[in-house]
């Protein structure tokens, strides 16, 4: 039995479920890479295929739809199969309290306290309970010579039963902390016994690392943007306001056309779902916005967001504060969503009736994950500045789409964001993400010297391209192939780490 969702094929037969990324072709890079990047990136497609031929390489993660690894995953999935590699994508499931206790342990991992409750017996039963049934149904579909990279705590309890196979397994652990306190090493410590036996640990960061991990092991891989996806695409500014009209963030006809829009797979999509919005008027296409993208989750801080916007972005900047993240009952794996939502509607509904009239709070439709990448798409180009002032954050790929897009990004100096933004040149970076005046004055300056932030933004958009785009990932993840193809070949079982 399948299911379509947003372009995706979704098997629904058991547990867990396979998603059906339909090929890319590799040959669209050569319209955004120089002549020696795109060589490179040819050379290590063929050496890719060849590597891997008679392999499947599973990736294997808690959902499809919404967060930053749903987009990473799709586009370096089909410009896998693009390239002749028999790459596969599979997604566990779980009840309600799975996804409290992983969420809990994604808290952890970033420093914070989360929920508050701990992760004792109780939750140590419920996490392996969970990962057993999908892990038992999971592994009649992998052989001695594949590949599997698990992603994320949600799935780090399946390393063993993945590796009695023989194939390889990659860890891949998208989150992580600069300077781990006790609550980070609480969530490594609940962890560390599970993804112990992996072939390969990848992280984004080398400073996100764990203690206690074997450091032969580890691999670091920054994540990268697709520049073709629907959240990339170009888009001319007549698309950005149509696109935005039809889904109700601009103010517009009573009833707009639909637009349209070309899928990952080269099909036709339409924009026709609308964004739940709280505001007091619309968005009129001349009124400068200042736009942060985040799922309602506080690591994003959407409270000093918009704290910081109220009390010191003045009136007279003519400035609107945009922050859009996605309706909060189709990110299964998010418990925490609909509560921060609340608590930002909440703080929004105190603030006196200027700045109230100033702030946008927009819930994006998610039925169709790739209409929704397009009106991300068109936010982020409609934005005058683009933020992602989060309290802890792996990578931000929001930072790497508002740079693709040629706008200065305001963003903390935390995570792989500082990786990203070179101070002044490509962006500016917030020394403090408390610090709501800092952040309320690099967004001010901005807004008064629209020279310089056009400057930024044409660097933050070169630096992308020469960093952070999918070809690049993807010839990262190559050397972490030729790494374990040793343990993934035929026969080689016996001869792995016991």
């Amino acid at each position: 039995m399948t299911a379509e969702c947003g372009g995706l094929t979704i098997s629904l037969a058991g547990m867990p479920y396979e998603v059906d990324i339909s090929p890319m072709s590799i040959e669209r890079f050569a319209s955004v890479l120089s002549p020696e990047q795109l060589e490179n990136f040819e050379r290590g497609a063929r050496e890719g295929r060849e590597l891997l031929e008679g392999r499947v390489v599973w990736n294997v993660n808690s959902t499809a739809r919404g967060g930053g690894v749903v987009e990473l995953l799709q586009p370096l999935v089909a410009y896998a199969r693009g390239a002749g590699v028999d790459a596969r994508w599979t997604v566990i499931e779980g009840p309600p309290e799975f996804y409290v206790v992983t969420k809990r342990i994604h808290n952890r991992l970033h420093g914070a306290e989360g929920d508050g409750l701990p992760l004792d017996d109780h939750a140590r039963s419920i996490y392996d309970r969970v990962l057993a049934g999908n892990a038992a149904e999971f592994v009649k579909r992998v052989r001695e010579e594949d590949v599997v990279i698990l992603h994320d705590p949600q799935t780090a309890g399946m390393v063993d039963a993945v590796r009695a196979t023989g194939a390889a397994v990659i860890w891949r652990c998208h989150v992580g902390l600069d300077r781990p306190n006790e609550r980070a090493r609480d969530a490594w410590a609940f962890l560390l016994s599970a993804v112990a036996n992996a072939d390969v640990y990848v992280f984004s960061r080398e400073s996100f690392a764990w203690e206690g991990l074997d450091l032969d092991r580890i691999v670091v891989i920054p994540p990268s943007v697709d520049p073709f996806a629907p959240k990339n695409e170009p888009l001319d500014p007549d698309t950005v306001r149509a696109v935005l009209q039809a889904s109700g963030v601009l103010m517009g006809a009573r009833e707009p056309a639909p637009v349209t829009f070309e899928r990952h797979d080269g099909t036709p999509g339409r924009v026709e779902r609308r964004a739940w919005i709280a505001e007091e008027q619309p968005l009129r296409p001349d009124m400068p916005v200042v736009l942060q993208v985040s799922r309602w989750d506080a690591l994003k801080d959407p409270l000093g967001v918009i704290r910081g916007f109220a009390d010191h972005v003045p009136a007279d900047s003519g400035a609107h504060l945009v922050y859009a993240g996605p309706a909060v009952e189709a990110v299964a794996d998010d418990p925490e969503g609909a509560r921060v939502l609340r608590e930002a509607l909440d703080l929004r509904a105190q603030l006196t009736d200027e700045q109230r009239s100033r702030i946008h709070l927009a819930t994006l439709p998610m039925d169709d994950p790739e209409e929704n990448a397009i009106i991300v798409n068109a936010l982020q180009r409609h934005a005058r500045i683009v933020v992602q002032k989060s309290l802890a954050e792996g990578f931000g790929l929001t930072v790497a789409e508002g740079m693709w897009k040629g706008r200065p990004v305001v963003a903390s100096r935390i995570g792989g964001i500082q990786d990203q933004i070179v101070d002044g040149e490509s962006g500016v970076l917030l020394g403090d993400p408390k610090d709501l005046a800092a952040y309320g004055a690099a967004v001010t300056d901005l807004l008064a010297h629209p020279d310089r932030a056009e400057r930024i933004g044409e660097r933050a958009y070169q630096r992308v391209r020469d960093r952070f785009l999918s070809a690049r990932s993807l010839l990262d993840y190559l050397g972490v192939m030729r790494r374990v193809s040793a343990a993934a070949a035929p026969g080689a079982a016996g001869r792995r780490r016991s």
